[in-house]
């Protein structure tokens, strides 16, 4: 039986990215033998009751008996953030996308264990926002609604009209220290370098 993190929070896997840079299908790319996208996965699973896709061709996903949302606003992970917020049934989403290698526990332990008095709770290193590994309540639909209504897509813009807990690099350092929790895959000599095959 599954020990959940929190049982009030939806895992969202984004999976409707264009791939242009690799080519090809990101969420199944072999790594290790099997599918990038069930690295995300079988974390979200264990930590969170429930685990639902974002994007496009959800025939893609037949075989995994898993909710897939299309996306009510295609075009950008800003967009996946938000059809995954207005589709779950949770106050509370954990969002990934289908493309880290080497998503953390540790670090999706430590997000959730600090979400009392936020709306959203969000790693920081020093390369910048991690929007794409973070944890967003019900009460952000409508900031990111009223951003992207205005052609807005960065996916941390709206950041200043909520209430956000930024993680910074000194609190994740020894939660990552290999440093490869954000790492994701956009090109085939990222797949390659990670020990995967296109």
């Amino acid at each position: 039986m599954a020990v959940f993190v929190a049982d009030d929070i939806t895992g969202v896997i984004l999976v409707g990215g264009k791939s242009r840079r690799m080519g090809r299908d990101k969420a199944f790319l072999q790594l290790q033998g099997r599918p990038l996208f069930e690295r995300v996965l079988d974390l979200f699973r264990e930590c969170f009751p429930k685990v639902v896709l974002v994007g496009d061709r959800g025939e893609r996903f037949a075989d995994y008996s898993l909710q897939v949302l299309p996306d009510l606003i295609p075009g950008s992970s800003l967009g996946g953030v938000y059809t995954g917020l207005s589709g779950a049934d949770s106050e509370w989403i954990f969002v990934a996308s289908c493309d880290l290698p080497f998503p953390s526990k540790a670090i999706l332990q430590h997000l959730c264990s600090l979400r009392e008095g936020f709306d959203a709770v969000v790693p920081k290193t020093r390369q910048g926002y991690e929007p794409l590994f973070a944890l967003y309540s019900s009460r952000c639909v409508d900031p990111i609604r009223e951003l992207l209504e205005g052609g807005e897509c960065c996916a941390y813009a709206w950041y200043p009209r909520v209430r956000v807990k930024e993680v910074g690099p000194e609190e994740i350092a020894h939660l990552d220290p290999a440093g490869t929790a954000f790492l994701n895959l956009n090109t085939p000599e990222d797949v390659i370098n990670t020990g995967g095959t296109i």
